[in-house]
């Protein structure tokens, strides 16, 4: 449906891959000729986002702050937020060691 001001409104249902039964629903508000691979992508990446936060919830108690104040309350998810980065990082660059590291199976390096 298009909206006089250059914008569309549409209805975006998202299958979960492991189980068809589970969807997500999203109603986007997007510009005039956004392809839908563009807003699958974007429901995708919000799917990520909200996995991070449920792990830093688990692993860092991100939501185990007790703080009575706005400053103690900021100070606990700035530390849980710079944590969960720090091990995002790190995870990604043991990965990509890992990647890289050849195998038995491996082909040889060209020279």
């Amino acid at each position: 449906m298009t909206v006089d001001s250059g914008f569309e409104r549409w209805l975006l249902i998202r299958r979960s891959r492991r189980d068809a039964s589970q969807r997500a629903y999203y109603l986007v508000f997007t510009r005039v000729g956004t392809t839908s691979a563009e807003l699958a992508g974007a429901a995708g990446l919000r799917w990520t986002i909200e996995e991070c936060f449920q792990r830093a919830k688990k692993e860092l108690g991100l939501d185990h702050c007790e703080a009575r104040s706005w400053h103690g309350w900021h100070r606990h998810m700035t530390l849980c937020m710079a944590a969960a980065a720090f091990l995002a990082r790190l995870q990604a660059s043991l990965r990509r060691a890992a990647f890289g590291k050849p195998n038995g199976t491996s082909p040889p390096l060209a020279a």
